[in-house]
């Protein structure tokens, strides 16, 4: 550098801006030499050396700063709306009531538009009050007038009642995943449902003839060859060494009546069965060994059917309408009929509890269908096929409604023993 034309060494101090927080508010001193009489301003402006290297530098360093403004102030923005958005979704969770028990704005997921949640289930509740009403003059009017007339009456409103509760555990179900429910819907949701669970016991307690009929008054029927048709009894028959089974039963099915009863146990799934199969006559089956029937019932007409047996030579004894109409023995012999096994009624079991063939199914009706742990006698026997009032009831297996569990499409009608023999 020439110090006789450079008289004066000034210092030019520029500011550098940091790109990041860290450096905010610190500054860095830079050096560089001008003429004597030269304006610093313009020198530095004017130079095309390391000043115009560094005007540079500090332009774009300001335009850096002015971005990363602008990108805090559209964060900022950000948290604002989403600080908003959560708020409504907390005031949303704990809704203020509006017209009709409805959130202001808010959709109504039940398909009613101009009725809320609220509103909606507390007409269903005054329906559900009406049908048991109704139901409470169904029990007078049963009492009074019987079963048979008051049956179709029953039906119709054990159908109103199931499609009710189907609605109204549909529409609470929607409301319940759209959103959480308010504690008023929840107690109205349990107040219908209790109402709902005290119809159906009452509408129980009318099938099984409560105040109408005795419980042992019905009868099965068993309208079509079916593998799903049937009935069980929910207890097991105990080990017996001897029993007397004996049923009303109709039925004009051909070829072949089919499986009335059978009784299957773990191992053994013909441990005692009845059954007309084909063109062949009935026939019992004990342990598989089999012993033929001389019953002749596939006329449409009531029969009453009563088969004794004991192990001790197998001795059995069959009886058709009070009548013994064959005898015979080693059916068996010596072996009891082994207990915890499953006794289904109008299905021939290939094992436990299933295994069904529609071409061994029952087609017909059946009732009292009793079972003793003993040999009866002629005169037990005949009362029962005459209606006696002395006739006893089966020790082992009652025909008791409350005894049997109808599976399939199985149906349960009244039925009065010897009311009628056609």
């Amino acid at each position: 550098m020439d110090r006789a034309s450079w008289k004066l060494f000034l210092l030019s101090c520029l500011v550098v801006v940091g790109t990041s927080a860290q450096n905010l508010g610190q500054t860095q001193f830079i050096c560089t030499s001008v003429p004597k009489d030269t304006d610093l301003c313009a020198a530095t402006m004017q130079n095309s050396g390391p000043a115009e290297d560094l005007k540079i530098t500090v332009m774009q360093l300001r335009e850096t700063v002015l971005q990363q403004k602008e990108t805090i102030m559209n964060q900022k923005e950000t948290i604002r709306e989403l600080t908003s958005k959560l708020s409504r979704c907390e005031s949303q969770s704990l809704p203020a009531a509006g017209p009709g028990g409805r959130r202001p704005g808010a959709k109504n997921t039940m398909g009613d538009v101009s009725r809320g949640t609220t509103d909606t289930l507390a007409q269903l509740g005054q329906t559900l009050q009406t049908l048991k009403q109704r139901l409470e003059n169904l029990e007078q009017y049963s009492r009074g007038n019987g079963t048979v007339q008051a049956n179709s009456l029953k039906d119709l409103l054990q159908n109103k009642i199931d499609d009710m509760e189907k609605q109204v555990l549909s529409r609470v179900n929607t409301i319940e995943e759209s959103r959480p429910a308010p504690r008023n819907d929840t107690e109205q949701r349990n107040r219908v449902e209790s109402t709902l669970t005290s119809l159906h016991h009452r509408i129980t307690d009318l099938e099984k003839g409560k105040d109408t009929r005795p419980t042992d008054k019905f009868q099965l029927n068993f309208p079509l060859r079916t593998n799903y048709m049937y009935a069980k009894a929910k207890r097991s028959l105990p080990e017996m060494f001897s029993f007397s089974v004996c049923l009303w039963i109709k039925s004009n099915a051909s070829p072949g009546v089919g499986t009335p009863f059978s009784y299957a146990v773990l191992g053994q799934a013909n441990e005692l069965v009845l059954i007309e199969s084909g063109n062949s006559p009935m026939e019992i089956l004990i342990n598989d060994k089999v012993a033929k029937l001389p019953f002749v019932i596939n006329d449409g007409k009531w029969h009453h059917l009563c088969i004794t047996w004991t192990t001790r030579d197998g001795m059995w004894e069959a009886f058709q309408d009070g009548v013994m109409r064959g005898s015979g023995e080693n059916l068996a012999p010596y072996h009891p009929i082994k207990p915890e096994g499953v006794l289904v009624l109008g299905q021939e079991q290939d094992m436990l509890g299933g295994g069904f063939d529609a071409t061994q199914a029952y087609v017909g009706e059946l009732a009292n269908l009793n079972i003793w742990n003993r040999k009866l006698s002629v005169a037990e026997i005949y009362n029962l096929a005459t209606c006696n009032s002395r006739a006893p009831a089966g020790n082992v297996f009652s025909w008791i409604e409350s005894n049997i569990e109808i599976f399939g499409g199985a149906t349960k009608w009244t039925f009065e023993p010897c009311r009628s023999l056609n």
